[in-house]
């Protein structure tokens, strides 16, 4: 069933309401949580190109260096593995880095300073030595970014021991989220969707922390459960709403975290609906849907009533202009009729035999 897009656009699942708490946009989220964390603890530091320059990096940084000055927040050269190294380099020495990247095609750069040697020191020394380490990026959809500057690549480190994977989908959790990976003794990879730093949400004042590895419900549902992380949620939501028209009830889960992943909430929301449909902003082989796929299939297959559905990049790299990347990105509409799917799935008659 076709849908308007102008229908999907006008969704609006979570529009913050100010009697509810402080409202802050996702970018100001994020700079008020590498604020708290710079004046916790001396030990932090922010590095990457560019924040400490006008755009600073999407805004997050916007107004750091100046306050907590150049020997904390400071820019780097275009060298992102030596960059890498230097972050891991300070960490095992004790201090807490928070190395970004305006897109994690520059994390692949770094990637054997990342896979190699600050994902498995700890694991090399009996213990005796922590990588507390954050590595952010603004992934996603970009505006004809194309194939090397628009890469979505949690799925290529989810396999990877010792990594920890940030995915956030509200203000909220971008701020709590960001404050646990800092704090946290591994090294965490932060991965926010640049279309969600359009958003406004409810976020509180001061020193919170929202725990990696555990997911939450958004919305709850009966019919069939949309599971997925960062924008995928977004999209999840907008999809639930298009389907309750049709009386159809979709529970909606946010992972947060990927890695750790949170099985449990996954397999309970299979138990109650019996149907799954994985979202994720990157590409379907070998990533999040992947896995999701997996973990129903191995843990839950006595609860499914259908098959697992996923929803996200076919297997090509990310086109660069407008009209492609209508048809290759994801949307609200394509998540609905997946779940539709299913849904109807077990309705349908039994074939001749």
């Amino acid at each position: 069933m076709p849908w308007d897009e102008g229908l999907v656009a006008s969704l609006v699942y979570d529009r913050p309401d100010p009697s509810e708490g402080r409202i802050l946009s996702y970018v100001q989220a994020i700079n008020e949580a590498l604020v708290l964390a710079l004046e916790h603890d001396p030990s932090v530091f922010v590095m990457g190109q560019g924040v400490d320059d006008p755009s600073a990096m999407f805004g997050t940084t916007r107004g750091l260096q100046q306050r907590f000055g150049p020997a904390r927040v400071f820019d780097t050269p275009l060298s992102e593995e030596s960059m890498m190294g230097v972050a891991a380099g300070a960490a095992m020495n004790g201090m807490r880095p928070v190395y970004m990247h305006n897109r994690p095609d520059f994390v692949l750069l770094a990637a054997n300073q990342l896979i190699t040697h600050a994902s498995k020191v700890h694991f090399m020394d009996n213990g005796q030595t922590t990588v507390p380490m954050v590595v952010w990026a603004a992934i996603g959809r970009g505006w004809g970014s194309g194939a090397q500057h628009s890469q979505s690549i949690q799925g290529i480190l989810l396999g990877v021991p010792g990594l920890k994977i940030v995915m956030p989908s509200t203000p909220h959790d971008a701020k709590g989220l960001l404050l646990s990976a800092i704090l946290d003794n591994n090294p965490v990879c932060v991965f926010e969707h640049r279309w969600l730093m359009r958003k406004d949400g409810i976020v509180p004042e001061g020193f919170y922390r929202v725990p990696l590895g555990r997911g939450i419900c958004r919305r709850t549902g009966r019919d069939v459960t949309i599971v997925g992380a960062s924008h995928a949620i977004e999209l999840g939501m907008q999809a639930a709403l298009l389907l309750a028209a049709e009386g159809i009830e979709a529970e909606v889960i946010d992972l947060r975290t990927i890695k750790p992943l949170d099985e449990g909430i996954i397999l309970e929301s299979l138990k109650k609906t019996g149907r799954i449909v994985a979202v994720d902003t990157a590409w379907m082989k070998g990533g999040v849907c992947a896995e999701i796929g997996c973990l129903a299939a191995e843990k839950g297959y006595a609860d499914l009533k259908a098959p697992v559905a996923r929803v996200g990049l076919p297997d090509i790299p990310a086109p660069a202009g407008y009209t492609l990347e209508q048809i290759y990105y994801p949307d609200a509409a394509r998540i609905a009729s997946a779940a539709r799917a299913l849904v109807r799935w077990d309705a349908a008659p039994a074939g001749p035999g």
